[in-house]
């Protein structure tokens, strides 16, 4: 596609217009890009001479930017991040053999490392970056190609490979319940609840699919930001955790939680593979995903 050249400024006009606005003063704008204050002003002038609009207010020796010029900048940001990204990904891969995952630390450790050796071995020239993201992010203004997501299958933009759904159980110290004594979904209600920050309803779905009405105001309890912290603040007796149930087997069998229900229910979301459409024709993700349909079988016990 070919593009006009004067919707086409140059990169230091525009790299000068976002300094300026996340910065706030043409000197801190200066002394960022390595330029004197004057060229920022000149680098903003030829914007506005090629754009044919208003883009600065001068006040005497200071610059603002027009509120129009504001919004421009923020979506010129996001623009440069991407080609920052870009560039950096094509330094760091320039065979494409290189993949940026994201992934959830609990699922990824019990369930994705003790299958990457056998990609490994299939794929030598690949090499896999992982990085932990427990909240959602943007494709576009991050380095990473595909992420292991929990919820549905409803990411914007993306495409997505149902890996595992997930089967869920309420576990605590045999301190609070012996060990083979299961309780009943309202006795376990008024038990402290222990939470974790990525899945805020898990509870209150939970006591849903038990046919158990619930006021979300009166599940309090305490809240945890990942499930090593949540597993042992629930061995430690702090409360009731609602756990993937192959995270926390181990600790049942030793006797270092005691389950309160003797099936677990499946939860209400899944783990996918998902990865942006503009991503699909990657040669290194398009190995990653043909390997993991072999592996996401859900009926297959995950392994210990």
């Amino acid at each position: 596609m070919q593009h006009p050249r004067r919707f086409l400024p140059s990169i230091s006009a525009l790299r000068a217009l976002e300094a300026l606005d996340r910065l706030g003063s043409a000197s801190a704008a200066a002394e960022e890009l390595c330029l004197t204050q004057g060229a920022v002003s000149r680098q903003l002038q030829s914007l506005e001479a090629q754009l044919g609009v208003s883009l600065v207010r001068r006040d005497r020796k200071k610059l603002h930017l027009t509120p129009e010029a504001q919004t421009y900048a923020g979506e010129i940001r996001e623009a440069l991040e991407k080609i920052t990204q870009s560039t950096l990904r094509v330094q760091t891969a320039p065979m494409a053999g290189t993949l940026n995952l994201a992934i959830l630390p609990a699922f990824g450790m019990r369930w994705l490392m003790p299958r990457l050796p056998e990609f490994s071995r299939r794929h030598p020239d690949i090499t896999i970056n992982m990085t932990t993201r427990l909240q959602t992010f943007s494709f576009g203004s991050e380095p990473i190609d595909a992420a292991i997501h929990f919820g549905n299958a409803d990411w914007p933009g993306t495409d997505s490979l149902l890996l595992k759904s997930e089967q869920l159980l309420p576990v605590c110290s045999p301190e609070l319940v012996s060990i083979g004594t299961y309780l009943p979904p309202q006795q376990i209600l008024n038990m402290p609840l222990l939470h974790i920050q990525t899945r805020p309803k898990a509870w209150q779905d939970w006591f849903e699919m038990q046919g158990v009405a619930t006021d979300p105001q009166a599940l309090g309890g305490t809240m945890y930001d990942q499930f090593s912290t949540i597993t042992q603040a629930a061995q430690h007796g702090l409360g009731v955790a609602l756990m993937p149930d192959y995270l926390v087997e181990q600790d049942i069998a030793t006797g270092r939680l005691a389950a309160l229900q003797p099936r677990p229910t499946e939860a209400a979301g899944a783990y996918y593979l998902v990865w942006p459409k503009n991503k699909s024709r990657d040669p290194a993700l398009t190995k990653l995903r043909h390997w993991l349909e072999g592996q996401a079988q859900p009926e297959d016990p995950l392994p210990r």
